[in-house]
């Protein structure tokens, strides 16, 4: 294929040989990527990044979104050129052929997904939750894990036909806050114009770039999609489609509820509050039964953890396969056919995490470990060039990835400078993993 192409051709759509079930067809990969893209973060950040860029906060989500548009290219190249379940990790192995790196970045794909849930699992067991029940927020965050990880080995079609469903709640709160946004600018009671305000004392460029830092855990979902690779029919045709499709409506609904939600809410009320959009529903003029919503936002937060635990699993199954970690984490749940090994280890590890992280703390691990990924994901794509497979794929534009891992950096080096006790958590996360690789390879010799 010419380099720069954006199209996937006829012929072997790159189904490989494996032990798992392909059940995924295009809708369901659109429906998985849509649900795992819009997950939690537009439900719990809106108001973090008005701290930070003032009212205009979709300035900061349509940064994010296009910045997050230069990664996806190289994903969609990749999948469709690879089409496995280690993602990231057996891109990183074939373009620069060292086992330890692999691993390393592997590791941090993995501790990415189950730190992004684990931060799920503990805002599913805060403010939303309380306005049902009352229950201790690490024990009931235990228990979430445990009904995700019995989801997870129920199988992959159960698992995304509970997506299917809890996508479909999800995209119905966020649309019922852009009908309040309509309601209230059609009479009178929204302010539309604190969309085009932007944080007192701090310049436009650095404050947009500073709350895109933030919009970025709400865009990163769309990579958990490349480790279900091999439960996807015609993986080289699908994925491509169902992954931009996916990210155009999340972005433009991401771009609907923020401004909603900056015109009929004050920004120091969303900033104060640890559930924003439930502040628009209690603000707005149709009146809507704040119980309802919660529970909206509850089965959107469950949904995003869901999908971050299939692919944390996945991963791991992938590595296993591939020999880069003990062969005993690619058992499949006889009957079932799924990764049992993979879904027991990453949820053992998200329940040591949600006992002793924040919502803060670990949703920033998680866009720092990725950050990190993208950059080599990017690098990978130019290597790989030189490499010819025997199925036609996609092949994004060169430029795309270069800025890819350009953007990648750059928000890495703001981070390093904004909060060095994120690289902290994140390094202690990666030396857990060196210490495993060299432990594995000591049993293995």
């Amino acid at each position: 294929m010419e380099a720069g192409a954006a199209t996937v051709g006829r012929g072997d759509a790159g189904e490989v040989e494996t032990e798992l079930k392909r059940a995924i067809g295009p809708r369901l990969l659109t429906v998985f990527i849509l649900g795992d893209v819009l997950g939690a973060g537009i439900y719990a950040l809106v108001g973090e990044v008005g701290a930070e860029v003032g009212g205009a906060i979709w300035t900061s989500f349509l940064a994010a979104f296009v910045l997050a548009v230069f990664t996806a290219f190289a994903y969609a190249e990749l999948v469709s050129k690879y089409p496995r379940a280690a993602g990231a990790a057996l891109y990183t192995n074939k373009a620069f052929g060292a086992p330890f790196f692999t691993f390393v970045v592997a590791f941090a794909v993995m501790s990415s997904g189950i730190a992004s849930a684990s931060t799920l699992a503990r805002a599913f067991a805060g403010d939303y939750l309380s306005e049902f029940v009352d229950l201790p927020l690490v024990l009931a965050a235990i228990a979430f894990l445990a009904i995700v990880a019995a989801i997870n080995l129920r199988g992959i079609a159960e698992s995304v036909q509970v997506n299917l469903v809890l996508t479909a709640i999800e995209v119905t709160g966020l649309v019922l806050i852009v009908l309040i946004g309509l309601v209230a600018v059609g009479d009178g009671s929204a302010d539309f114009s604190r969309n085009f305000e932007f944080k007192e004392g701090e310049g436009v460029f650095a404050a947009i770039v500073a709350g895109t830092a933030l919009s970025f855990y709400a865009m990163i979902g769309f990579e958990d999609s490349v480790n279900v690779a091999e439960e996807t029919r015609e993986p080289s045709r699908t994925y491509p489609r169902a992954l931009f499709l996916g990210l155009a409506i999340a972005g433009g609904l991401y771009l609907l509820v923020t401004m909603a939600a900056s015109a009929v809410v004050p920004t120091g009320d969303l900033t104060g509050s640890d559930a924003p959009l439930l502040e628009v529903v209690e603000q707005g003029p149709l009146g809507i039964p704040t119980k309802l919503f919660s529970f909206i936002a509850l089965m959107a937060v469950a949904n995003g953890a869901l999908i971050n635990m299939i692919m944390a699993s996945r991963i791991v199954y992938g590595m296993a396969k591939e020999g880069i970690v003990a062969r005993g984490f690619a058992r499949v749940l006889p009957g079932r056919r799924t990764p049992v090994a993979g879904i027991l280890f990453t949820t053992a590890i998200a329940v040591v995490l949600v006992s002793t992280g924040d919502v803060g703390t670990l949703a920033d691990t998680t866009v720092l470990l990725l950050l990190f990924v993208f950059t080599i994901v990017n690098a990978a794509v130019l290597v790989l060039r030189r490499e010819d497979v025997d199925h036609e794929h996609f092949q994004a534009p060169s430029v795309l990835p270069v800025l890819g891992a350009l953007v990648s950096v750059a928000l890495i080096v703001h981070t390093a400078q904004d909060d060095l006790s994120t690289f902290a958590r994140a390094g202690a996360l990666v030396a857990i993993g060196v210490v495993l690789y060299f432990v594995n390879r000591a049993l293995s010799r």
